[in-house]
């Protein structure tokens, strides 16, 4: 049985999504399996057109310091959160949406971007990806 990470992106923050895609696509390359499981405001980054709308969960500055750090990114040849996302399905990972979730916050299937989702589920989905997990986060 393959060793797998499962994640949490409760946050829709770009720097926390920068993590758990970081991290999950490091899992991949490492040879484990990951799972990435979207709930509340981390699911809004999977909105059509939402990936990159996340304000940053620190020193925001009214915008600025999105800018500035996004910047500071480029420079550093860090790649986009739609270049990670890319790659993370690319390497074989999942992607869970909260369809609890989606009922309390109005979200339809249609909202979303269908093509990167491999399954809908609520708590059950993420007990049972984490218990066959050796690594679990909550970002």
């Amino acid at each position: 049985m393959t060793e797998k990470a499962t994640i949490i992106v409760h946050s829709g923050d770009m720097d926390k999504v920068y993590s758990a895609l970081i991290i999950a696509n490091g899992s991949l390359s490492m040879g484990l399996d990951a799972s990435l499981y979207f709930t509340f405001w981390g699911l809004e980054r999977l909105k059509k057109g939402g990936l990159e709308k996340g304000p940053l969960s620190k020193m925001h500055f009214l915008g600025l310091g999105k800018w500035m750090i996004n910047k500071r990114m480029k420079k550093a040849n860090v790649v986009s959160l739609e270049r990670l996302l890319s790659d993370f399905k690319e390497l074989g990972g999942k992607i869970i949406a909260c369809d609890m979730t989606m009922e309390i916050m109005g979200v339809k299937k249609e909202d979303l971007r269908e093509d990167l989702i491999d399954e809908y589920g609520a708590v059950g989905t993420y007990v049972q990806e984490a218990r066959e997990s050796k690594i679990t986060l909550f970002i």
